[in-house]
């Protein structure tokens, strides 16, 4: 499988890692295009794969095309790629807030799957949802779930709207998460814990907390009463929390970080300075 990635930015570096790392495809296989002369220089001399400045110059022969870019960047980028695109090729969007018809009409190219990975995947650990246009066929789908399968989980959903959703949960997560991670250790420090242990204990603690859930399959509900004794200190502290409204606090930060990527998607970057 060939791979064109049009952005070597961040989130284009991580895939070509995790591509390379995973041997979903090798280094000869792999082209990368970006602006930047020194970031086509850092991964020429890191991973071994093509770059060109140009985007064009990265699509000959490539099953998939990963656009790569910031979201404002797409106008210009439709622009240079629209006519350029064999109809065998698939392009994978992992731009936050481009929806489906945006990419479609932008690119003049049908085949086409909207995906919203998250930070995690830059260590393979990501979670991805994806979505693909009636163009796309089983085939292709199966070459994005390799290629997406390398960041992490990946989810085909049926509707777009669940990208926005997950854009909220899973792409939004994990800055509510480093949040809730640092007033843990906050609240360490504040009853005198030494912060090199405390952040140590609290990684750990949410780490361990996650695996469990993951292989026990229980409810959450049923794992938060094991670990809940009546009068208890865990008790005490759950007290504290719902007397402080968290849980609502958390999901009104999902709702409102929902409603932001709707905004975004229905706002459209093809439109917007």
């Amino acid at each position: 499988m060939r791979v064109a990635i049009i952005g070597g930015g961040v989130m284009g570096e991580a895939l070509t890692a995790a591509l390379l790392t995973k041997g979903v495809a090798q280094p000869s296989h792999v082209a990368v295009c970006d602006v930047l002369e020194q970031r086509r220089q850092h991964l020429a001399s890191t991973y071994g794969v093509a770059v060109h400045q140009e985007a064009a110059a990265v699509l000959e022969g490539a099953h998939i095309a990963v656009l790569a870019v910031k979201p404002q960047e797409f106008p210009a980028l439709a622009t240079s790629l629209r006519g350029r695109l064999s109809p065998g090729q698939t392009v994978l969007s992992i731009m936050a807030g481009v929806p489906m018809a945006s990419l479609m009409q932008g690119l003049g190219h049908e085949k086409v799957v909207r995906a919203m990975p998250n930070t995690p995947a830059q260590i393979g650990a990501g979670a991805t949802v994806w979505v693909a246009s009636p163009k796309v066929g089983p085939q292709e789908k199966e070459e994005v779930r390799r290629v997406l399968g390398a960041l992490g989980l990946e989810m085909e959903v049926e509707n777009e709207k669940y990208v926005d959703m997950a854009t909220a949960v899973s792409g939004s997560g994990p800055g509510f998460v480093f949040l809730l991670l640092e007033a843990f250790v906050e609240g360490a420090v504040a009853i005198g814990m030494p912060r090199a242990m405390a952040v140590q204990l609290v990684l750990q603690t949410f780490a361990g907390s996650v695996r469990y859930a993951q292989q026990t399959g229980r409810h959450l509900a049923e794992l938060r009463a094991q670990v809940t004794s009546p009068g208890g200190t865990t008790a005490a502290g759950i007290l504290a929390l719902e007397k402080a409204a968290v849980r609502g606090a958390i999901m009104e930060a999902i709702q409102s970080a929902y409603r932001k990527a709707r905004e975004l998607a229905e706002g459209g970057p093809l439109t917007s300075s």
